[in-house]
């Protein structure tokens, strides 16, 4: 069952690449566009840009972040071959508020609905390295 722990972390890296093509279509557009000049982008500064490129970085930035500990307890529970019912659904549900967190971020952007299901993949996280620690004790 642990292999199964693959299935999120492969959707996982799929939302990075989405959200990292979001990103740089949205520079790309905003160069086409005229709305932002290409050195803005050497060091990120010095202009102000619209929304949307601040959004889509700043999402593609959180993907290196809290997912990081993701990654790294997931793949702890495949090396150690530990088959756990539980790691498998807090997986999925990380991975699945992290799909919804991104799209709150890139769209509406609602700070209350966005930190509610931060809040709501980070417990997640703990919990899938609670449970790894009580399984390796």
């Amino acid at each position: 069952m642990e292999v199964y722990l693959l299935y999120p972390m492969f959707l996982m890296v799929v939302l990075t690449f989405v959200v990292g093509f979001l990103t740089v279509k949205a520079r790309f557009s905003s160069v086409k566009n005229g709305d932002v000049s290409a050195k803005y982008y050497r060091l990120m500064g010095g202009q102000n840009v619209p929304e949307i490129i601040t959004k889509t970085t700043r999402n593609f930035n959180n993907q290196f972040e809290i997912p990081t500990l993701f990654y790294v307890v997931c793949t702890l529970y495949i090396s150690f071959g530990i088959e756990s019912f539980l790691a498998l659904v807090f997986a999925w549900l990380f991975t699945i508020l992290r799909i919804v967190h991104s799209y709150i971020h890139i769209t509406y952007n609602h700070v209350m609905h966005r930190m509610l299901t931060f809040f709501a993949a980070f417990i997640c996280v703990m919990v899938l390295w609670v449970n790894l620690l009580l399984q390796k004790i």
